[in-house]
């Protein structure tokens, strides 16, 4: 949005975070992102403001969808000739309203300037994230551990693999209740073949055994409440006992700020999984794909990103005794995620035969992948390997 602010050459109203998704988080920008920080780092490219000035809340005003994926020919002559009828737009939504790729280098440097220089968290969530990371470090290079196996995402996805029925049942009622998702009916293990599940707690302990991590590893969980707690928890616990939490490194007080605030609590989760030695998504959620390129943005931090299609396959031959944990099932993860470990390379481009929002939709994203826009190869002199600098 700072980067469509540049374009139509708009001033940019401080946003408004959604408070009605599940989590019913009542958090204002403030509250999780340095505003005043955010302001002065992008004077000089967009103006932004907190507030609609009051001389402004009669004025002429419009609600638009911007188109999603939209090139900057949208926005210069579609969207900016909406300022002949209306001094204020107001952006519906704000999702991948941009393009990937194809936009004047000015504009995706800004796009990478306001991701990973004038987006810092609030001060007292900085210190507390801060803590938390020489807490972990305590114990030793750490994995960070995205696990997103929580009520919300296995209800919104309809993954119910290894879940009684009872906890089924509860599942599928809060999708049916939730009136904004709108994808009801959904077929579990369809979803599960397709790799479109999170890795349940036991998965992630198999996958982490198999690429041949020691069972002294420190882990950190970062995640809200898993559904089921204790006893999802049991076999990942089991394999590795140095699993923790901010529950964990935090007494109650000193995360009583944060507390009922779901995206203070995540920004927590967002720092220390950047900061660690190894970044494990156990789904390819926002968060996830966030932290990944955040981590290529500051030197190609090691990120392993789970292959959950080709896994599934092998965890139901693991079910089914066809397959044994041990070296052959160890060999065929490690060879299956050699390059999917967050090695520098150039964004992908949309999958071959694809056309329309599919074609920009199967794109890697901006934010998943800051390269090359962000980040730029220089040839060091009478050498002939490349380094990636800033």
């Amino acid at each position: 949005m700072v980067a469509v602010a540049r374009i139509i050459n708009a001033t940019l109203v401080i946003p408004e975070l959604d408070k009605r998704s599940f989590w019913q988080d009542s958090s204002n920008f403030s509250d999780v992102f340095d505003e005043d920080y955010f302001i002065s780092a992008l004077a000089y490219d967009v103006k932004v403001i907190k507030k609609l000035p009051k001389e402004l809340a009669t004025a002429p005003r419009a609600v638009k969808h911007f188109r999603s994926w939209s090139g900057i020919d949208y926005y210069q002559n579609e969207i900016a000739s909406m300022w002949a009828d209306y001094q204020v737009i107001r952006a519906a939504k704000s999702d991948s309203r941009l393009a990937n790729n194809n936009l004047p280098p000015d504009i995706q440097k800004l796009r990478c300037r306001a991701c990973y220089e004038a987006l810092r968290f609030a001060p007292q969530i900085e210190a507390m994230g801060k803590l938390l990371v020489d807490r972990m470090r305590s114990y030793g290079p750490y994995i960070a551990l995205h696990l997103r196996y929580e009520k919300d995402m296995l209800a919104f996805s309809g993954c119910t693999h290894d879940l009684s029925p009872a906890e089924a049942e509860e599942l599928r009622m809060i999708r049916e209740n939730t009136a904004y998702w709108k994808v009801k009916g959904i077929d579990s293990r369809e979803q599960r073949a397709k790799g479109y599940c999170p890795l349940t707690p036991k998965e992630v302990g198999i996958f982490l055994m198999a690429l041949g991590y020691p069972s002294s590893t420190p882990i950190y969980i970062a995640a809200g409440e898993i559904y089921g707690g204790d006893s999802h928890m049991a076999d990942l616990q089991s394999r590795y006992p140095i699993l923790m939490s901010k529950e964990k490194l935090a007494s109650i007080d000193e995360l009583e700020p944060f507390a009922n605030h779901a995206s203070q609590m995540a920004a927590l989760d967002y720092i220390v999984s950047v900061e660690s030695d190894l970044f494990i998504p156990s789904y390819s959620g926002n968060m996830a794909r966030a932290v990944e390129g955040h981590r290529r943005f500051l030197g190609h931090r090691k990120t392993i990103s789970p292959d959950r299609k080709a896994l599934v396959h092998l965890f139901d031959k693991i079910e089914r005794g066809s397959l044994k944990e041990g070296k052959n099932l160890s060999n065929k993860i490690i060879e299956l995620h050699r390059k999917r470990q967050g090695s520098p390379r150039k964004r992908k481009g949309p999958i071959s035969g694809t056309k329309g929002m599919d074609r920009f939709r199967s794109e890697e994203a901006f934010y998943v992948n800051p390269i090359p826009d962000c980040l730029c190869h220089k040839e060091p002199p009478d050498m002939n390997t490349s380094i990636i600098i800033r």
